[in-house]
């Protein structure tokens, strides 16, 4: 068996974009918002974007599954650190809010179909707009599941692998060798042409030590680079 540690291209389900859905029950509006989100900062961001948006909303209740580490702190109340699933080597923060709702009839039901649907790295919020007529626990709890998982069904689910990102700066006269490698290497990355060459690159984890070595010994160690 191997050590979490190790772990770092073990491949994980998550969603491919944000996504959104929504509908109408008895006349309260709801709507779902679903995005893929690799921190709690980024999660609480992106919680705080859509309460943004909808400020004049009854509620907008949040749930998210994400990486629990040394760069994801806060998360607020309710909030837990759930188990490390399977082959992974992760442990999540799982965190659910029901934001005035009735205990356990929002935050707890947006959550378990992140959960049951196995995908992490994701943040959601329901947002609800009160049409008037109390739909009790139960149609609670159906309302802002269905929510998520057609905000889910949107976004679409993909199988990934953990990634991170760096920054790399040179001069003039490496840039097109380190644009070059990263081409290769078939990673992510936006470039920006200043006094120097900065490119801002995200790639797998299981390959990212070995792409810096690569650049450092192609630009005889002239490149700088910011982990």
């Amino acid at each position: 068996m191997s050590d979490p540690a190790d772990d770092s291209d073990a491949s994980f389900r998550t969603v491919a974009d944000p996504g959104e859905a929504s509908f109408e029950v008895r006349g309260s509006e709801f709507i779902g918002y679903v995005a893929p989100a690799n921190t709690v900062e980024e999660a609480e961001s992106f919680v705080e974007t859509i309460r943004s948006r909808h400020l004049d909303a009854t509620h907008n209740v949040p749930a998210y599954r994400v990486p629990a580490g040394a760069d994801s702190s806060g998360g607020g109340t309710n909030a837990d650190t759930g188990p490390t699933p399977p082959n992974t080597g992760v442990m999540l923060r799982e965190y659910q809010s029901d934001d005035g709702e009735p205990s356990g009839s929002a935050g707890k039901p947006a959550l378990n179909v992140l959960v049951q649907r196995d995908v992490r790295n994701v943040a959601a919020v329901v947002t609800r707009y009160y049409g008037g007529t109390n739909l009790g626990v139960g149609g609670l709890a159906r309302a802002y599941s269905r929510a998520v998982n057609d905000a889910v069904d949107d976004a679409g689910v993909i199988q990934t692998v953990p990634h991170e990102r760096f920054d790399v700066t040179v001069g003039y006269d490496d840039s097109g060798t380190v644009r070059g490698l990263l081409e290769s290497a078939d990673v992510e990355f936006d470039a920006t042409y200043e006094a120097d060459v900065s490119f801002s690159v995200r790639a797998p984890v299981a390959a990212a030590s070995e792409l810096r070595d690569r650049i450092r010994s192609a630009t005889s160690g002239r490149a700088d680079i910011d982990q």
